[in-house]
């Protein structure tokens, strides 16, 4: 169907259609058609834990930890569990001896936290590397640090 504009021009009902190959099926058809190939972007639900991670306060106890630590992994430098470089420096992550989910109150002190590398924090993560050899880390490093 057709009408006359204003300014003399005629005008189709499908001239606001615009028609485009699709990326996903690779038909054409109108831009604003759902197509069935296009895939579900589903949202991510992060948990409280995630959220804490993203947080100016986790970032700043982490760097505080690394620093005490001397931004070492703990583990590597008293050659525990297939340390493979004593004073391993890289890969470099803060660990909680008590897991967040365990205990949220405990998630920011310094007696619950410290520096490990990928490897040993995937070994504590795990259990391979026991709380209990973890927390006598983490209480060496406090000594020290009051000594100091």
């Amino acid at each position: 169907m057709c009408r006359k504009k204003e300014t003399g021009y005629y005008e189709t009902e499908y001239q606001h259609i615009m028609l485009k190959s699709c990326k996903y099926c690779g038909r054409i058809h109108d831009s604003k058609f759902n197509c069935r190939k296009k895939p579900v972007r589903r949202k991510i639900k992060y948990t409280e834990s995630d959220k804490f991670r993203r947080t100016q306060k986790w970032t700043d106890k982490a760097v505080e930890i690394k620093c005490r630590d001397n931004y070492l992994c703990q583990a590597c430098i008293r050659e525990l569990h297939g340390t493979i470089r004593k004073y391993n420096h890289k890969r470099l992550s803060v660990h909680h001896a008590i897991p967040i989910c365990d205990d949220w109150d405990r998630r920011l002190d310094d007696d619950n936290l410290i520096t490990l590398c990928s490897m040993h924090h995937e070994m504590a993560e795990s259990g391979e590397i026991s709380y209990e050899e973890i927390k006598k880390i983490i209480d060496e490093q406090q000594a020290k640090r009051k000594d100091a």
